[in-house]
């Protein structure tokens, strides 16, 4: 699609979900004319996508009407897909969750499960909300691999083969008319934090921990993807020994570090353990070797977050995913590990903070992506051009 013209309703669209919302503050952004933004804004109210908020306080005289997103106008399904646990939401537009749903399900199942099962959830989702797939607008998937931003598939070659090259949109049934979203999990789940968890900083690094290891990279308040959507492969860089990791290669160190580690260890010592949640329930529990592998585990990745830190410089570095719902010793080692190695300049202010958004990270990024995709300016701009 050729870019739209710079006056196009999508900009305006744009300042509005950012929260400049009046006239008097739209056009001082903008520097438009009244007459421009008045179309503009006639544009977006005629198509439903905005709606009158109500007045706020002006310079003087009448106070100013503000606008906003039209919330109501139709709903956002998000998935976000683990190693091993799936936590499906639906939400309105301004992506705050209406109703959700998980299970234990997740990638070594496969695409066809995992997607067969979150179609059936997301009907019975919708039926109690009294709506159908007719009021879906947007789709956003987080995949526990990399995304070619290029094609919108799965790039090749993924930790399971049975997930390369899926195209996710394939596995939705084909009435729903709706904008698709796809991206990394851990960059769906950076997307949240950056936006709603910690919108005071801009630079910063996010980690999931699960059965595997993520990373994402917010660098100045945007996700950074790389050129084909795979930066921030974190967990395949080389630290010690001879283990054989998911990638083929051996001493990564999702190999040693993992959820998949962990479970791997404890298994060997006699415990049935076979999702990350297990391994949290046994810490919980108070299990030595638990608590033992968590911690290891803990240091080893702060270790290795020190060369990020080194070359990133974040301001904040935060732990979210399963397996950080163990909480303390993993989390304080790793923060110590890392605190420990890091050179000083790159420490200085160095914060290593738990998800403030929780297990609903996931989700909410995922909307977060389909609400962009959705109210693209681009887009916007050409459906509304009058």
């Amino acid at each position: 699609m050729a870019h739209a013209m710079s006056t196009g309703s999508g900009v305006v669209l744009d300042l509005i979900r950012a929260g400049i919302a009046t006239r008097p503050a739209l056009i001082d952004e903008l520097g438009w004319s009244r007459i421009t933004l008045a179309r503009r804004l006639d544009e977006l109210l005629h198509a439903g996508i905005i709606v009158v908020a109500g007045q706020s306080d002006s310079r003087g005289g009448r106070p100013a009407e503000s606008f906003a997103l039209n919330k109501d106008a139709g709903l956002l399904l998000s998935v976000d897909i683990g190693g091993s646990h799936t936590r499906v939401a639906i939400t309105d537009l301004v992506s705050t969750i209406l109703i959700e749903d998980q299970a234990e399900i997740g990638l070594w199942e496969g695409p066809d499960t995992v997607f067969t099962w979150a179609n059936q959830v997301f009907d019975y989702l919708l039926r109690g909300l009294g709506k159908s797939r007719a009021d879906v607008r947007g789709i956003g998937v987080g995949v526990p691999g990399p995304v070619d931003a290029a094609t919108g598939r799965l790039a090749a070659p993924q930790i399971d083969a049975q997930w390369n090259d899926v195209l996710v949109k394939d596995h939705f049934p084909q009435d729903y008319s709706a904008i698709f979203a796809v991206d990394r999990d851990v960059n769906v789940m950076a997307v949240a934090e950056s936006r709603l968890g910690w919108p005071e900083h801009r630079d910063l690094t996010v980690l999931k921990v699960g059965l595997g290891i993520g990373c994402a990279l917010v660098l100045d308040g945007r996700v950074y993807r790389g050129s084909r959507g795979g930066a921030g492969d974190f967990s395949h860089s080389f630290r010690h020994g001879t283990e054989l990791c998911s990638c083929g290669q051996r001493g990564c160190l999702e190999a040693v570090a993992s959820g998949y580690a962990i479970r791997r260890e404890l298994n060997a010592l006699g415990y049935r353990i076979r999702t990350t949640g297990d391994i949290v329930a046994l810490s919980r529990m108070g299990s030595p070797d638990a608590v033992r592998l968590l911690s290891a585990a803990g240091a080893e990745i702060g270790h290795a977050l020190v060369d990020v830190a080194g070359l990133l410089n974040p301001a904040l570095i935060v732990i979210g995913g399963q397996l950080a719902e163990a909480g303390d010793p993993y989390l304080s080692s790793l923060r110590e590990a890392l605190l420990a190695r890091v050179r000083a300049f790159s420490g200085t202010g160095l914060t290593v903070e738990p998800s403030r958004l929780g297990n609903k990270a996931g989700v909410l990024g995922a909307s977060l992506i389909a609400q962009d995709a959705l109210f693209d300016a681009d887009r916007i701009s050409h459906l509304t051009r009058s």
